[in-house]
């Protein structure tokens, strides 16, 4: 991708060579993430009245039913131990600074977008992390792999991810893999201001046996609002990019995730969704660039 270098740094909270933080499970609360652990659990169950509750979230955001952030509030700014330009963050290591560039531009362009309909987005830092890190959902690792914790509303993210994705999953790699990764998290963020996040939870402790497909949901709606982040970016998109992404989103599918640790699938543990469904989803959000064509919540064919 074309990015600039030296932007975004305030975005970032580098808490790599720190340490701390546990290795202990990350309390799920809501929030989402590409884990590398086989989840667990039993699908099951339609989803009743969260179609409903999709379409007017939705419309909220549209402007058309008005809504805001509920009070979540503004930015609060770099945390202790965050990355100032030129600082921490390496400037002549090009992860580092595609990493901040990305995670800029998704978030300026969620931003503008509520903006365009009269609503403030309160965004928060990504926190890059070596070994494991403290967050407001709990200790976590690097196993867990990249996830969004809706408590602090930070994303976690330690770059050794990126490695297990290739060596063991078979991505591709490459800058628009780890944008890829960067957008979805945020996604969830904007699931969590929306209020999505919290509606989730509150059907699946009404009904655990919705739990997986409740989850599955989400996770394929983060991955096509991080499609609607690349529709916007296709611009800056060079031959071979998008393949990239869609070979991250592959990756990182129950399916395959599963094969490569235990040898088997099994359908009924999915909380993230196959393969082919993450690309779809992906897809769609890049092809149309239209945020209603997410509302994986109505979609009956999942």
């Amino acid at each position: 991708m074309k990015w600039k270098r030296n932007t975004g740094f305030d975005r970032i909270e580098d808490r790599r060579g720190q340490g701390g933080g546990g290795f202990g499970s990350v309390l799920s609360g809501g929030g989402g993430g590409i884990p590398i652990p086989i989840p667990g659990g039993k699908a099951g169950g339609g989803i009743g009245g969260l179609i409903i509750f999709a379409v007017i979230a939705f419309l909220m955001f549209s402007g058309v039913l008005g809504g805001g952030s509920g009070g979540l509030g503004g930015l609060t700014g770099l945390q202790p131990g965050a990355a100032e330009p030129g600082g921490t963050l390496n400037p002549q290591n090009d992860t580092d600074q595609f990493l901040a560039w990305a995670t800029q531009d998704i978030q300026v362009f969620w931003e503008e977008t509520f903006a365009a309909n009269g609503q403030q987005l309160p965004m928060q830092d990504l926190v890059l992390f070596e070994g494991g890190t403290s967050s407001g959902c709990g200790p976590a690792s690097s196993a867990t792999g990249p996830f969004y914790c809706p408590t602090d509303q930070k994303v976690y993210l330690d770059l050794g991810f990126f490695d297990e994705l290739q060596s063991r999953f078979g991505a591709q790699g490459g800058d628009t893999a780890i944008a890829y990764v960067v957008a979805h998290e945020f996604g969830h963020h904007i699931q969590t201001v929306l209020g999505i996040g919290d509606e989730v939870q509150r059907m699946a402790q009404s009904d655990p046996s919705q739990r997986n497909d409740l989850s599955v949901r989400q996770e394929l709606q983060a991955d096509c609002l991080a499609g609607i982040w690349a529709h916007t970016a296709a611009s800056d998109m060079e031959p071979g990019d998008i393949q990239e992404a869609l070979d991250a989103a592959a990756a990182v599918g129950d399916d395959r995730i599963q094969k490569a640790t235990t040898g088997r699938i099994d359908r009924e543990g999915w909380t993230h969704g196959s393969s082919e469904q993450r690309v779809t989803w992906f897809s769609r959000g890049f092809q149309t660039g239209v945020i209603n064509d997410c509302d994986t919540f109505g979609d009956s064919s999942l």
